[in-house]
């Protein structure tokens, strides 16, 4: 399997590696997963490498035992509250006697476009183009061969702390592996679990991971708002843990198996046993109180992730709804939770149009690693073209990490 593609999702809880190819069939076919606990992140920015380095090099090797095949490079996700977005706009005249417009102006308006001050500690991620104007015509997806006089591009970028993604760059590294690019969490979900009707119609992205929620806003097939929330399913762990005096490990696991977001979808009868600290015998508890516990945490979250929709005033265009993904979004109960805040439709994202280990990567915990995979399918396929679309490409990623590590060296 030369052509294998490698996903590696560095979470605040677990680590993620899928190994993914484009089959025969024209599908994405899932070859090997391998999943270890994180323990050198927090809310998303590594604080240690060598426990990061750790559970990539577990991940990885896990994920190669299941495939059957070695890998050497990777496509990673990041994100983190470091991570900021913000539209911006570009103007160039169309040049040449016949006012054609080529690639040559689309690259010329995107480099208009990203021409925004940005504080020396920080480095672009992503510039993501929205739409193009010419001269009075707005909308336009694809102007190469339009004529005009006035050329003018509306792109998202998406920046990030130049720090952060050293480190993170480091750890993927020392692991032996070798990173291939750098793609914000929720927009590699965002290639799993949306269908291009969503994107096109308004649809909003909330994933929900360990020490993070990440919002990505979508309109017109493009990014409209994206941002990070330093919130995520281990502050819901740390209130159980806290609440029922459980140790963190014990409280993770009554969440994952017992753990309701409402506490109106609870049978009064039920009971959950709790491991106790110390030498202290276990003991049983009415399933009730660890709703009681967690509804509050999961409103909080949702109504957070509301409250940054409304300031970006972007929440009307959301006529898709929402889309839950990660593994925070698990919880029963998380849906309904969602629409009473959001007062929108909310369905849960899970990977779409795959084969293989479906039954596996199908879960929204599994998302961001699968979209990494699909995200660096369609990078391969347009590797050999220069690039339209504002995303910066193989040998962008390229040097940028140049000139990050040339810097800090």
């Amino acid at each position: 399997m030369d052509d294998v593609v490698v996903g590696l999702d560095i979470g605040s809880t677990k680590t993620c590696a899928v190994i993914g190819f484009l089959n025969e069939n024209g599908q994405v076919e899932i070859a090997g997963v391998g999943v270890a606990p994180s323990r050198g992140l927090k809310n998303g920015v590594i604080i240690n490498i060598d426990n990061t380095q750790a559970a990539i090099a577990k991940a990885i090797e896990d994920a190669e035992l299941m495939a059957g095949c070695e890998i050497a490079a990777a496509y990673v996700a990041i994100t983190g509250s470091q991570i900021k977005g913000e539209n911006s706009k570009g103007v160039v005249a169309v040049s040449g006697r016949t006012r054609s417009i080529s690639g040559s102006e689309i690259r010329r308006v995107i480099e208009a476009a990203q021409a925004v001050v940005i504080p020396a500690d920080r480095e672009i991620i992503h510039v993501l183009s929205r739409e193009f104007s010419v001269d009075d015509q707005h909308g336009i997806k694809d102007p190469i061969g339009m004529n005009g006089v006035r050329l003018e591009a509306e792109v998202h970028i998406i920046t990030g702390s130049r720090s952060a993604i050293i480190n993170l760059t480091k750890s993927v590294n020392a692991s032996g592996i070798h990173c291939q690019d750098i793609v914000f969490s929720p927009l590699a979900s965002a290639e799993a679990v949306l269908s291009p009707d969503e994107m096109e119609l308004g649809v909003a992205v909330v994933d929900i991971g360990g020490g993070t929620t990440d919002i990505a806003v979508f309109s017109d097939g493009g990014v409209a708002y994206s941002s990070v929330l330093s919130i995520g399913g281990r502050h819901v762990t740390n209130d159980i843990s806290i609440g029922l005096s459980t140790p963190v490990d014990s409280a993770e696991m009554i969440k994952k198996k017992h753990g309701l977001s409402m506490v109106s979808f609870v049978d009064a009868s039920e009971t959950v046993e709790v491991p106790s600290v110390g030498d202290r015998a276990p003991r049983r508890i009415m399933r009730m109180e660890l709703a009681r516990i967690i509804e509050p945490r999961m409103f909080e979250i949702m109504e957070m992730v509301e409250r940054e929709l409304l300031v970006s005033g972007k929440k009307d265009l959301l006529a898709a709804g929402i889309v839950l993904t990660g593994g925070g979004s698990m919880l029963e109960g998380t849906v309904e939770c969602a629409e009473r805040v959001f007062r929108l439709p909310v369905r849960i994202g899970r990977s779409k149009n795959i084969t293989g280990m479906k039954d596996i990567v199908s879960s929204p915990q599994y998302a961001n690693a699968v979209g990494l995979v699909k995200y660096g399918i369609k990078t391969r396929q347009y590797r050999d073209t220069k690039s339209i679309s504002g995303r910066q490409g193989m040998n962008g990623i390229k040097e940028r990490m140049k000139r990050w590590f040339q810097d800090y060296l």
